[in-house]
């Protein structure tokens, strides 16, 4: 439920005509680089629910590409940024000083895991943390090769997308790129070990391995039990920095704060956003302070670490460790079953895997099908959709689950009811796109 009223809930098939006249004007006006999976033109959210410009109520099973961490407007969240816009907006922390950065600053180096002293850069987005951190790699290494993997996502600024190798369409046409960044298979590391360390790049000169713990946009890949530790054992040896990219798989998303915790592993500079304010701009790069060792001026950021964000961050912190960390395991849970159980009965649906609310279901294309699985994954994006619930894709055939951490079992059981609904559409074209059930179904 969503103040009392039921979600998912189509009043109007969408676009509306309210949405039509706002869809119009982004054709006009709005960069054509943006990637829109279908017309939602959000209105209002609240928790698991968002709301069209035409009323209709969606499900949101996306969290704004899992940000929205506690759900959308969290009337604590919501609070601490109308207490902090009144106080103080804004006053660079690269040049002045204000508490709600350094205590948000104190609050993350003592959640990151690891005995050591830790100190943190704040910036705008998760591909800023990632520039930080390749930029304090090389400073603090005097080393200038980096590792990558294939699949991986980092961001779009060039550091971050010289560093991605998930899409074309992020490199094309932006040749060249930042240099000596090689890229390996993920999960692989035979393959950095005797191909890439014996025959071109030499392990002396590499200053960091960059991982995401979970592959997001590469398709929620899950690696082997043994890939991480064996990676931290690696730079051990070599003395390469191990960088974390927890952007999207940090933030309690997983069960845990920090994805790396599911390995025992500890990174030497992890990477953070998206999750980490609710909603609010922040990002976060965090590192030992014997690694963080750069001097006055080396980096700075004039908006990273806005004080509204880092009051929102404060609040966010408290809602994942008191209750929401530990809800997303448990609803996790119920999610990853109920999928698997969809998957046993629609031969459409393959593996389903993650940890957490951090889960990808793989698409199958049917043997007489004119479709490929990618095609096939759209479709079901879309019916979702048109049926109230929010979904994106991931990887070449995945759709990722990432809801905010904040959902009930109720909002578990209504997603997957309306996804069962929408499989059966797909299969069964005769069946209508809205039911009964999906209209008076509660979320």
């Amino acid at each position: 439920m969503s103040n009392g009223l039921p979600v998912p809930f189509i009043c109007v098939p969408p676009p509306g005509p309210n949405a039509q006249r706002l869809l119009a004007r982004d054709e006009q006006y709005l960069s054509p680089s943006y990637t829109r999976a279908y017309p939602l033109v959000a209105a209002r959210g609240n928790g698991a629910m968002i709301e069209d410009v035409d009323g209709n109520r969606y499900l949101d099973f996306t969290a704004g590409i899992a940000v929205v961490a506690t759900g959308h407007c969290h009337p604590r969240v919501v609070e601490a940024i109308q207490d902090q816009a009144a106080r103080l907006i804004h006053m660079s922390g690269t040049d002045f000083y204000y508490q709600p950065q350094i205590d948000l600053a104190e609050r993350l180096a003592q959640l990151a895991p690891g005995p050591d002293p830790k100190k943190v850069f704040f910036t705008n987005s998760g591909a800023e943390a990632v520039e930080a951190a390749l930029k304090l790699a090389r400073y603090h290494t005097g080393r200038q090769r980096v590792i990558a993997f294939i699949g991986a996502f980092h961001g779009r600024t060039f550091g971050a997308m010289s560093l991605s190798g998930s899409k074309l369409q992020h490199r094309r046409g932006f040749e060249p790129l930042v240099p000596e960044i090689h890229h390996v298979p993920y999960g692989d590391c035979d393959w950095i070990e005797q191909k890439l360390f014996r025959h071109i790049a030499p392990p002396e000169e590499v200053a960091a391995i960059f991982v995401e713990p979970i592959q997001g946009e590469g398709g929620y890949i899950v690696p082997a039990s043994e890939f991480h530790p064996r990676l931290r054992e690696i730079c051990n040896r070599h003395g390469i920095l191990l960088v974390a990219d927890e952007v999207q798989s940090g933030m309690g998303r997983t069960g845990r704060m920090f994805a790396m915790e599911h390995w025992n592993v500890v990174p030497d500079i992890i990477c953070l956003a998206k999750g980490i304010a609710s909603g609010m701009p922040l990002g976060a790069m965090i590192a030992p302070t014997q690694i963080m060792n750069w001097t006055r001026g080396s980096h700075a950021s004039t908006f990273g670490g806005n004080p509204v964000s880092c009051r929102a961050a404060l609040v966010t912190l408290d809602l994942l460790e008191s209750e929401y960390k530990r809800n997303a395991q448990e609803r996790g849970t119920d999610l990853i079953a109920g999928l698997r159980e969809l998957a046993g009965r629609f031969p459409l649906l393959g593996e389903v895997r993650g940890l957490g609310l951090m889960l990808g279901m793989d698409v199958n294309a049917p043997a007489e099908s004119p479709l490929s699985p990618a095609q096939w994954r759209e479709r079901i994006v879309q019916e979702a959709f048109g049926n109230g619930l929010l979904l994106l894709g991931c990887g070449e055939r995945t759709v990722r689950f990432c809801p905010p951490l904040c959902i009930s079992r109720e909002h578990v059981e209504t997603a997957l009811q309306v996804l069962e609904t929408s499989l059966q559409n797909l299969l069964k074209p005769e069946v209508t796109t809205q039911t009964l059930a999906v209209q008076t179904k509660t979320g």
